[in-house]
């Protein structure tokens, strides 16, 4: 588009360039061609063709268009117009370049001597026979200098418009790009938070279903009289408990693989600062011990779901996450600067969210608490119970 209005810019310059010379020329021919008819109205042909000649150097001399080539070409034509009426033709060239060579007050002033010059040509000639010819003078002065100052702005506001146009254009394109990278992205994010909850749901029912059944056969067994059948199955039994121990973990958030609670969390926390460009910094405090799976992963998909909100809703600049093992307790803490919210008003967008937090936290009998006030960031807590590993 750069391309095209330079174009467009160039092939302007050149017919403000050319025009004015070819209604000097073609005034040329029709004053010769009339000077006959007009009699003593008419100045000697010799010396309009010689004063022809010196605009002619004149316009090719100087910049253009430019205050300097515009005020002495309309100086010019006033004076051909008054030794020949039908130079009036070349005289309305300065109504076309006015805003392009003038700024300001003195493209009135540049419009009333056009007017002027247009005036004296269609009244009769300079200067006015009587007070008749005075009065039709002064009125076609108004009646040039007026009608063209209208339609110069019309034109212009009809270039800013389609100059406006062009701009909204190309803002409206860029959005469109830039809407398409985010549903891309929205879309890759939820194909992996669906993956993510489905993984968690399935170990969440191996845990409540395969896993205790197991559990609860293998402690009848172990309370039952020995035997080698018994042995054989209770092997079984804890074989099988432990793959299905084995695969709750599997399906655990992807972040826990192989890593620690704290490491898995400062990945987040980093991963989302430089997604977001936000300032957000992970901290713990106490001493790090094991926990049971489903602790752990409701702690990240708690400080997932918070940072989500912190970049949907709350124009943050730094966002806090801290997790603290306080005894029999694992507390996490996700605060920010942002614009904050009425947390007694009516639900939002986000309230899905946050109902999905309490569900998770209610599960383990934890509590979750929300504070925030307008323009004075959020603090979202949750405090869950500090359950061992080998519990599971």
């Amino acid at each position: 588009m750069g391309a095209g209005c330079e174009d467009v810019s160039v092939t302007e310059d050149k017919w403000l360039t050319w025009l004015p010379l070819g209604l000097l020329g073609l005034a040329t021919v029709v004053s010769t061609a009339a000077a006959p008819a007009l009699g003593d109205a008419a100045a000697d042909v010799r010396w309009t063709l010689a004063l022809t000649a010196v605009t002619a150097a004149w316009m090719l001399a100087t910049p253009r268009p430019g205050p300097v080539n515009y005020t002495g070409r309309t100086a010019l034509a006033f004076v051909l117009t008054w030794m020949n009426p039908f130079y009036a033709i070349f005289g309305v060239a300065g109504f076309f370049d006015v805003y392009d060579s003038l700024k300001g007050r003195w493209v009135y002033v540049a419009m009333l001597a056009v007017g002027i010059t247009q005036a004296g040509s269609q009244s009769g000639g300079f200067p006015p026979d009587d007070a008749a010819q005075a009065w039709v003078f002064v009125a076609l002065i108004g009646l040039n200098a007026g009608l063209a100052t209208a339609f110069m702005r019309i034109s212009l506001r009809t270039e800013q418009r389609t100059v406006d146009l062009e701009q909204l254009n190309a803002d409206l394109e860029a959005a469109l790009l830039e809407n398409q990278d985010l549903q891309e992205r929205l879309v890759s994010q939820a194909r992996e938070a669906g993956v993510q909850e489905e993984r968690a749901r399935l170990a969440r029912e191996i845990h409540d279903t395969l896993a205790q059944s197991l559990a609860g056969i293998v402690t009848q067994l172990e309370a039952s009289v020995g035997g080698e059948r018994q042995e054989r199955a209770l092997g079984l039994a804890r074989h099988a408990l432990a793959e299905a121990r084995r695969s709750m973990l599997d399906l655990s958030p992807g972040d826990l693989e192989g890593a620690m609670l704290p490491d898995a969390l400062s990945c987040v926390v980093a991963a989302w600062s430089a997604e977001h460009a936000v300032r957000a910094d992970a901290v713990v405090v106490g001493d790090p011990v094991p926990l049971h799976p489903e602790v752990e992963a409701t702690v990240i998909r708690i400080a997932q779901e918070s940072l989500t909100n912190v970049a949907k809703h709350a124009d943050a600049a730094r966002v806090g996450v801290t997790l603290s093992y306080d005894g029999d307790e694992v507390v996490l803490d996700v605060r920010d600067d942002g614009v904050g919210f009425d947390v007694d008003a009516p639900p939002g967008s986000s309230s899905f969210g946050l109902r999905g937090m309490r569900q998770r936290v209610a599960r383990l009998a934890g509590e979750l608490t929300l504070e925030s006030l307008a323009g004075r960031g959020t603090a979202v807590s949750a405090r869950l119970p500090a359950l061992a590993r080998e519990a599971a």
